[in-house]
């Protein structure tokens, strides 16, 4: 691969031997080039601004400012694709609201880090293409008729979360929010189930439910979240209860207070 085409990338840690780690792994793929590394908060900041990578392996806790206050630094065109490497789990919740690619979590596999570059390119080559498309589209126009109205703009997409990470046994589970069938209210926790699985994630359900696209999460009861996508069935029940039934068979009793949403359906 010629060197234009590379996959400029940056490496960020205020450890020198994970700096020398992340090198070693990325010397082995033909398709990245590493053209620099930061040891600080700062140093990142700079070395952004003057190689201005297309990606750029991001530690969490440094020395000044930390990751996040890193990419705050910059502007938005400055900021490149991400992908977090760290030892703090706690931390990934943030990473995904602030559209990071990945959050590795070390220790990891040599086969997760691979499998998180792959993704990281794959994503950088169709920004590139379509930056390409944009500038030829924008050339192309100028032979077009000069009195022609503008395009409408186009509108912004909603900052709804499509991916929640989850703390379980040691680990954190990655989950698209379209895997999730229903939420319930677990205390302080809240109990997600998607996939046939139940996670316990410790938000509260008016914290989560903020997060989540209206249209498609409805708010049935008090303690209980839908997934509109994943609705089978109505049931009425006697004169006054309504259940949803949802695609796994999952029986759901609708509030008389949240009865309203369902009306236009029944």
């Amino acid at each position: 691969m010629n060197a234009a085409a590379a996959i400029r990338t940056l490496v960020v840690d205020d450890e020198p031997l994970a700096r020398e780690g992340l090198r070693l792994l990325l010397a082995a793929d033909p398709e990245v080039r590493v053209v620099g590394e930061a040891g600080n908060g700062p140093e990142a900041v700079r070395l952004i601004r003057e190689h201005r990578p297309d990606l750029v392996l991001l530690d969490v806790q440094m020395p000044e400012l930390n990751g996040f206050e890193v990419l705050a630094r910059l502007d938005p065109g400055e900021v490149p694709a991400v992908i977090f490497v760290t030892a703090y789990d706690q931390y990934a919740l943030r990473a995904f609201d602030i559209h990071a690619l990945d959050y590795l979590l070390k220790p990891f596999r040599d086969d997760r880090f691979h499998d998180a570059i792959g993704r990281a390119k794959a994503q950088i080559r169709m920004a590139r293409m379509s930056d390409l498309s944009q500038r030829l589209m924008s050339v192309l126009s100028t032979y077009g008729e000069r009195d022609s109205p503008p395009a409408p703009a186009l509108t912004p997409p909603e900052p709804w979360m499509r991916r929640l990470a989850i703390r379980d046994a040691g680990r954190v589970v990655f989950l698209d929010v379209d895997e999730i069938e229903y939420i319930e209210a677990a205390d302080y926790y809240v109990q997600i189930h998607a996939g046939g699985k139940a996670y316990l994630h410790r938000e509260t359900m008016q914290s989560l439910e903020e997060r989540l696209e209206p249209e498609r999460f409805m708010r049935i009861h008090r303690s209980a979240i839908v997934n509109a996508r994943r609705i089978r069935e109505l049931r009425s029940e006697g004169r006054r209860d309504l259940v949803v039934v949802l695609t796994s068979g999952a029986e759901l009793r609708v509030a008389r207070s949240h009865r309203e949403k369902f009306q236009h359906l029944r």
